[in-house]
């Protein structure tokens, strides 16, 4: 008798627009879910601008194939990931029309996965053929928002979560990004993007804010390194930490 396939589920995280760091934020959530003992892998669907191998520190290494699907590439922070970057020429440009990208984000999504039970996707920024393709096809059990704290994105941000709503995925709620940045010679806290817009907004809208993640020069430069944030310790980790149990508690609920 074959033993029943692991229940999986799809995180997409989505942002309206692109810059609101909706990639590092989708890095630091899995590897927060994974240091809680959740079996998570890492999708990155940003098919023409790839991130995650330079983010999980896995650029170079390319992924194998086990009849006839894609083996994702582990690393050291236990969250094994795919990515077109892992499967072109570093700094390659990829021009393809919607089809061919939405074929990419299939063979990414149902790789040979293993016992992973949550499947994090990184989602290109706006509502364009990724996005209906993946409601399509590989429908999301919930999805993140990431915006930051300004007029401008939160307007970019509804359009995000209406694309949702439309293909009724559920929203977990919104994330409020680069929030407050600290002086690290004086110790003053200013708020170049606003402070706060994100989770008014939520609030207007009914759903559930999540958290804030503070403008870091750490999480930046840890980031570039490949180094999580979120695998280790401080302020920033305890940030991404909270947000992640948040994510687990709503799943654990559904």
């Amino acid at each position: 008798m074959m033993a029943d396939k692991p229940r999986r589920r799809i995180i997409a995280v989505g942002s309206g627009k692109g810059g609101v760091g909706k990639s590092t934020l989708s890095t630091n959530l899995a590897v927060a879910l994974a240091r809680m003992g959740r079996k998570v892998g890492l999708v990155d669907a940003d098919i023409y601008g790839p991130s995650q191998p330079r983010l999980l520190g896995s650029e170079g290494i390319k992924p194998q194939a086990r009849d006839n699907k894609l083996v994702p590439v582990p690393n050291q922070w236990g969250v094994p990931m795919l990515s077109m970057g892992q499967l072109i020429e570093p700094g390659k440009a990829i021009a393809w029309r919607g089809p061919m990208a939405g074929n990419a984000l299939g063979q990414l999504i149902d790789a040979d996965w293993g016992a992973i039970d949550t499947l994090v996707v990184d989602l290109p920024p706006g509502t364009g053929d990724v996005q209906l393709t993946m409601l399509q096809r590989h429908k999301p059990a919930g999805a993140v928002i990431v915006s930051t704290p300004q007029d401008l994105a939160l307007i970019d941000a509804t359009r995000a979560i209406q694309l949702f709503e439309v293909g009724e995925v559920p929203i977990i709620g919104i994330i409020e990004n680069m929030a407050g940045y600290m002086c690290p010679h004086c110790g003053e806290v200013s708020d170049p993007f606003g402070q706060g817009g994100a989770e008014a907004y939520a609030h207007k809208l009914g759903h559930a804010f999540l958290g804030r993640i503070p403008l870091d020069l750490a999480i930046r430069q840890q980031s570039d390194a490949g180094t999580p944030p979120a695998a280790g310790e401080g302020p920033q980790a305890d940030a991404f930490a909270a947000l992640a149990r948040r994510v687990a508690t709503w799943l654990d609920n559904q």
